[in-house]
């Protein structure tokens, strides 16, 4: 009886420890398998904002956003004296202009016609000179109003099929154009951006592009540039103007090539700033003569050139298939160039001078 006893206590106490033992593996078992608590960070998540672009359009003429009323109105062309005489330099306004044309005149200087996009902003355009019959060519590319003060004779005609704004309309003078006290005709005639819209009403002119109005240029998409990987290094070129000597030199802080003429930077009276293009073309045409005085440039038809953007340079080809449709530039596969966004300058230049054109890897010899 007592063997038994004895031997029943020992099972119990077998039977204890173990429960005991049970007990301990499972709450072991538990605090192994308890969540670690996630550690809370005091440091905010970066909000990204996309810009939507909301209210906004691609300009025509940059591909630049701006406010979508102003990209959709035509832009306003006008002629700019660029001659070194008294009153003319520099040139009031010209640093809002988005493009830039230059072609030569009789005696072998040039005249620049600039085209703006926002233009009722604008304190002071000047001087403003004389219409080309080729200027207005150029102009009609971009469905644009068109400002000069007279023309010349071959122009004149031409003028009554263009929505045309001349300082010489008793209409328009003293309304839109003014003449400058304290500089000589006739470099003294100027506009304002209130007069060019109090023009354009005044003529009964339609303000914006038609539905269907596509533009001239194909612009890069936003922070995808134009890099013109397999072209030439074009830090500094001249486009070859006896006159007026002009050139361009490539920055590369600001990513614009910087404009320079007789000698000095090129800048605007208004902000004395220098004026400085994202896009170069160089466009060569055969001039000719309208008689023995009136020069001739043919823009319709076909010919070579260059486009420059960020330090390079490439050849192109362009065609214009009437005098009023668009020219067009082509790279040597045949596709359209693309312009980078930002402002562009064009020269024209006679085919016959391409000698005189200079392109350099640098401003360095």
């Amino acid at each position: 009886m007592k063997k038994h006893l004895t031997r029943m206590l020992s099972a119990l106490a077998i039977i204890a420890l173990g429960a005991t033992m049970l007990a301990g593996c499972q709450k072991e078992e538990e605090t192994v398998s308890e969540p670690v608590s996630e550690v809370v960070s005091d440091v905010e998540e970066p909000v990204v904002e996309i810009d939507t672009h909301e209210g906004e359009a691609k300009s025509y003429l940059s591909g630049e956003w701006i406010d979508e009323d102003i990209a959709n109105q035509r832009p306003f062309a006008v002629m700019y004296g660029n001659t070194n005489e008294s009153g003319v330099l520099p040139q009031s306004g010209i640093g809002s202009a988005d493009i830039i044309y230059e072609v030569t005149v009789e005696g072998g200087i040039t005249r620049l016609m600039a085209l703006f996009q926002d233009y009722a902003k604008i304190e002071k355009i000047e001087s403003v000179r004389s219409c080309r019959l080729y200027f207005l060519e150029f102009a009609s590319e971009y469905d644009a109003f068109y400002g000069h003060w007279g023309q010349s004779k071959y122009a004149k005609s031409a003028l009554s099929a263009y929505e045309d704004l001349d300082g010489m309309s008793s209409t328009l003078y003293g309304l839109m154009y003014f003449r400058d006290s304290a500089k000589s005709a006739p470099h003294n005639g100027y506009t304002t951006g209130e007069g060019i819209v109090s023009g354009i009403e005044a003529m009964g002119y339609e303000k914006y592009h038609d539905s269907d109005y596509e533009g001239h240029f194909t612009f890069a998409e936003d922070d995808d540039e134009n890099t013109l990987s397999d072209g030439e290094d074009a830090g500094y070129i001249m486009p070859g103007y006896s006159v007026n000597k002009p050139w361009f030199e490539y920055d590369e802080t600001s990513g614009l090539y910087m404009r320079y003429q007789f000698g000095s930077a090129q800048t605007d009276a208004l902000t004395s700033e220098q004026l400085g293009f994202k896009n170069i073309i160089f466009e060569y045409i055969n001039e000719g003569y309208m008689d023995s005085k009136t020069l001739n440039i043919p823009t319709n038809g076909s010919g070579n050139g260059k486009f420059f953007t960020n330090g390079k340079m490439i050849d192109i080809t362009w065609s214009k298939e009437t005098t009023s449709s668009v020219t067009h530039y082509y790279e040597a596969d045949g596709d359209e160039i693309t312009l980078n966004q930002g402002k562009t300058w064009i020269c024209v230049i006679d085919s016959s001078k391409t000698g005189n054109v200079v392109i350099k890897d640098s401003t360095q010899e």
